[in-house]
């Protein structure tokens, strides 16, 4: 659904404590205004389990998804795919650094 095709008609003043963009405006399908906030930003890695003799995926589809936050915080989960084909995000430990295949040579995560 397009941004433009919702009504975001400011809310009275009244309801309201601060003004935001109405562009980091949105509704609800309750109907209800809700502001986008930005909790971090920063780069991710995803990788998969192969075989280690094949080569081949490992059964299951499981994918680690590494978050790397610019204020230096990491936050890891395994992106597990259910037979519904939607993907369950589970909170993985932190493992630290390590080397991952790049389908050529080890390289850091």
């Amino acid at each position: 659904m397009s941004l433009r095709s919702l009504d975001l008609s400011p809310l009275p003043p009244s309801k309201t404590m601060t003004i935001f963009p109405e562009e980091v405006l949105t509704r609800t399908k309750k109907g209800e205004i809700e502001v986008r906030s930005l909790i971090d930003r920063g780069r991710y890695v995803r990788y998969n389990y192969l075989h280690p003799e094949t080569g081949q995926p490992l059964e299951g589809g499981k994918v680690k998804l590494v978050l790397f936050s610019e204020s230096g915080k990491t936050e890891e989960y395994f992106v597990i795919p259910t037979k519904s084909k939607r993907a369950l995000l589970i909170p993985a430990a932190e493992k630290g650094m390590r080397k991952i295949w790049d389908g050529t040579k080890a390289v850091d995560i």
